[in-house]
């Protein structure tokens, strides 16, 4: 039976899956991995979420990071607004393009030139087919549980041999693009030393999230970036940061400020658009160099520097750009609430680990510490479940994943995150009572 709370929420969901696959237009919103009924929302304001049922809740995934500052945040709307007036689209150069790129320029290190593109995705594709066309070498190496979109050559686990056959973990993936990608262990430098050693001068680029969050938030561990930074350097590889997560969130320059480690390219989606669709691939002039209609590698779209997404992301930006004391208050705000979720977790004996960098933030139920996908995959699930479901109807949204991070936003107030420990409280007392019952 559905519950009062989402009766709506079903109707639209069933409604849905009568003309879109599985009812979602992204996978992890059917709700699969927790289970239930999926939440359908009609507004958002701050860190306040309402759905069609007319319930509220306190959000900790901000459309998957780019609310930075909250939802709906006034500068932001008003320029979209602005922008709208002018004309949605023109296909064409427009000036806050640059103004654009000239403040990323700004805020990133070696950031030479950027190229705006329409997502995540988009831009991670773009980055490796550059790298490639710029190494004259067909192979990438990936790290597993890093996501960089659903591109052919980012879908594959080629296995712990380098010369093992690629096999791919989508159908409509080919074995030829299989072949060409190579997985290794985050946080494993001897695993990328011997893939390069095993694959000499193949090798067009290293990919990763620095910050790993498609894996609930993993950090890099000490030396890590430094030291793939060194093998690329050894071996003429392109060192590629994705950076749509924790790029403008963990510090102004991201991941490349905050560990003092500079990539060649750096890959951005929807948070230089505060939130629309949007994605941008940028690094150093002789690589960006390469890019058409300057170099022979192709990269093309009608909608590459959407006024829209613009106009958001230079009003998002400039803040952030202007206003660094933001870092230092979504940092006070994550590690008030990781504290507190420690002691409630601690309290109530629930195996947990929980990892932090800046306002993400990587809750497991399983002991010992999380560095890599194998002691991610360690978490348990079933728990991860009952929690969501537990917080989701004391009016708290999580991801819909034990394999995501929180993103915290800095239109939380004090009340808010004394409402979430509150449901933190409660329903990790509830998963006691459980577990007590289960004998």
């Amino acid at each position: 039976m559905i519950s009062s709370m989402y009766e709506k929420s079903s109707s639209l969901y069933k409604r849905a899956q009568q003309f879109i696959p599985g009812g979602v237009n992204s996978p992890v919103r059917a709700f699969k991995a927790v289970g239930g009924t999926p939440v359908f929302f009609e507004k958002a304001k701050g860190a306040t979420l309402h759905d069609a049922d007319g319930n509220t809740y306190i959000d900790y995934v901000g459309s998957w990071g780019p609310m930075i500052l909250g939802h709906a945040w006034p500068p932001v709307v008003e320029a979209v607004q602005k922008a709208a007036e002018r004309s949605t689209s023109f296909g064409a150069p427009t000036e806050v393009e640059i103004q654009l790129a000239e403040l990323i320029r700004e805020m990133v290190p070696g950031m030479d030139k950027i190229r705006m593109v329409n997502s995540g995705t988009e831009a991670c594709m773009s980055a490796i087919r550059v790298a490639r066309g710029y190494t004259g070498r067909d192979k990438i190496i990936k790290f597993e549980g890093n996501y960089h979109g659903h591109g052919d050559s980012f879908l594959i686990k080629a296995g712990s041999g380098a010369m093992t056959l690629g096999t791919p973990s989508s159908p409509g993936v080919t074995k030829g693009t299989a072949k060409d990608t190579l997985t290794a262990q985050f946080n494993h430098l001897d695993d990328v030393e011997r893939l390069l050693e095993e694959n000499k001068d193949e090798v067009a680029a290293i990919i990763l999230e620095p910050i790993a969050g498609n894996m609930g938030c993993v950090p890099p561990a000490e030396g890590f970036l430094q030291g793939l930074r060194d093998l690329c350097d050894k071996h003429g590889t392109v060192l590629v940061f994705d950076e749509v997560m924790c790029g403008f969130r963990v510090a102004p320059g991201g991941a490349q400020e905050l560990y003092g480690v500079k990539a060649d390219l750096v890959t951005y989606g929807k948070i230089i658009g505060a939130g629309l669709p949007v994605g941008a691939y940028g690094g150093k002039e002789e690589i960006m160099k390469m890019v058409s209609p300057v170099g022979p590698v192709y990269q093309a779209g009608t909608l590459s520097g959407n006024p829209l997404a613009m106009h958001a992301g230079l009003a998002l930006l400039s803040e952030l750009h202007n206003n660094r004391s933001i870092y230092d208050e979504l940092e006070q705000k994550t590690v008030h609430l990781e504290e507190w979720l420690h002691r409630i977790f601690k309290h109530h004996e629930i195996d947990h680990s929980m990892n932090r960098v800046g306002s993400m933030l990587g809750i497991f139920f399983c002991e010992g510490e999380v560095t890599d996908f194998e002691s991610c995959s360690k978490t348990d699930v079933e728990l991860f479940r009952l929690f969501f479901h537990g917080m989701l109807k004391r009016g708290v949204y999580l991801p819909p994943s034990a394999y995501e991070s929180l993103f915290i936003s800095n239109a939380l107030t004090q009340e808010q995150l004394d409402e979430t420990v509150a449901a933190a409280d409660e329903t990790a007392e509830e998963l006691a009572e459980l577990r007590e019952q289960a004998g």
